[in-house]
């Protein structure tokens, strides 16, 4: 009975949180779409949000990097819980800064963001631990990333050691790519000044495993494949994501428990043994060779657009499984059986210069428009009452069915509406590899 009465008690002083998330794009919407779902919420903050956000939720116009006006602002607006969105804010120092003031917050500190944030920490946390993933060497110059690039052959994967918006990895299929995306890094800096980390090339299905990570406890969420390149048939430029789905028939169970005991479970022991240990999402990108699961690299926060179909698919309170997780318990996720497929409306042009401000025609209002799919807005903005694009991706919708077939047929009837005025682009073959 005494047990039954703090459980009662603890229930109670859950309820009525005020939550505040950072970031401004679709995976940040999805976020605030889901907590609102929670009975424990009261009042749900988005900073800086979007206007496609805005039209649900209070958006706060606080940058996702002025950690000193957040933490002013979660106090005032008596913030319970703050969840972070871009990785940016992340290597910031959010979290640290907001610790030190006694503000609850889910994700990495910076050591520990350092997962994403250096490819070469990766590399080497994943080498000391026995984590399988591809065999690597870093470089800083030039004359000897070019020598070892000679010596090693195409095809072969060129990454930057930093962050750079999910841009700044090259599958080069030829040694003139290869060599061309060393000159861009080590060369024109055009992510920055930094090193680059050379990978051997592992050919299989790709997929994202997510997980709600305490320390040691891993929750893994259901898995998701994001589609990269710009074009069908994975043809084009790397971008930050043109549409994922979940669960992926192609992956199999056994190869998904594979990935949570070989990756994900002693990835975040490994962290706590390397005195960096992490808190919030680990983001496992994952390819499954003939040898097993092996990482291509790891995430320190939720990925875009894989949170936007993972989460719709996530039956239970997110907000009480984060709040259980940080206080030490090993919560209990549930999911839909449902399948969830997103597409991703992006401004003509991108992954690179792309025009600003052009009408999106079908896009109505959302409380209006009764459509039978998730509309999650990723670069809006609302001009003199008019829907137009603000950012290289655009729109994310998201279609629900028993079957993938089903829920990329109500994904892409949406989508053909939104698209009205043709100034967008999408892939027409989201899901393909598992249909």
């Amino acid at each position: 009975m005494n047990h039954d009465l703090h459980k009662i008690n603890k229930m109670s002083k859950m309820k009525h949180l005020n939550i505040l998330i950072i970031g401004r794009g679709g995976r940040e919407h999805a976020i605030a779409w889901k907590t609102a779902q929670s009975k424990f919420v009261s009042k749900i903050f988005v900073a800086p949000g979007n206007d496609g956000i805005a039209e649900s939720f209070e958006c706060v116009n606080i940058s996702e990097t002025d950690t000193e006006k957040l933490i002013q602002f979660a106090k005032e607006n008596n913030i319970h819980l703050t969840i972070v969105g871009p990785e940016v804010a992340l290597m910031n120092g959010i979290v640290d800064e907001f610790q030190k003031q006694n503000l609850k917050i889910f994700g990495p500190l910076v050591a520990a963001a350092q997962i994403e944030g250096s490819k070469q920490f990766a590399k080497e946390l994943m080498h000391k631990y026995h984590i399988p993933t591809a065999a690597f060497e870093v470089f800083e110059s030039y004359d000897a990333a070019k020598q070892y690039l000679l010596s090693k052959g195409a095809p072969i994967v060129i990454k930057y050691d930093g962050l750079a918006a999910g841009k700044g990895v090259v599958v080069a299929m030829t040694l003139e790519e290869a060599d061309q995306a060393l000159q861009d890094m080590l060369l024109n800096n055009k992510f920055g000044k930094g090193k680059v980390v050379i990978e051997e090339f592992l050919s299989g299905p790709e997929f994202s495993l997510m997980a709600f990570v305490h320390g040691e406890t891993v929750l893994p969420l259901a898995i998701a494949q994001d589609h990269k390149r710009a074009f069908d048939g994975d043809q084009g430029p790397n971008t930050g994501g043109m549409g994922a789905y979940t669960p992926v028939p192609i992956i199999s169970q056994i190869a998904i428990d594979g990935a949570i005991t070989t990756i994900m479970q002693p990835t975040a022991k490994a962290m706590v043994k390397n005195g960096t240990p992490f808190t919030g999402i680990l983001y496992g990108g994952l390819i499954l060779t003939k040898e097993g699961p092996k990482v291509i690299e790891f995430n320190a926060r939720f990925g875009d657009p894989e949170t936007e179909v993972v989460l719709p698919k996530m039956k239970s309170d997110m907000i009480e499984v984060i709040m259980e997780l940080l206080d030490g318990k090993t919560p209990h996720i549930e999911w839909y059986e449902n399948t969830f497929l997103g597409v991703v409306l992006a401004s003509k042009g991108y992954p690179e210069a792309f025009e600003k401000g052009i009408e999106i025609e079908g896009l109505k209002d959302r409380r209006t428009e009764g459509l039978k799919a998730l509309v999650f807005h990723c670069g809006t903005a609302k001009k003199e009452g008019k829907w137009v694009n603000n950012g290289g991706r655009v729109l994310l919708v998201v279609g629900e069915g028993k079957t993938l077939a089903n829920a990329k047929k109500n994904a892409y009837q949406v989508v053909r509406n939104l698209n009205s005025g043709e100034n967008l682009f999408y892939r027409t073959d989201i899901g393909y590899q598992s249909l």
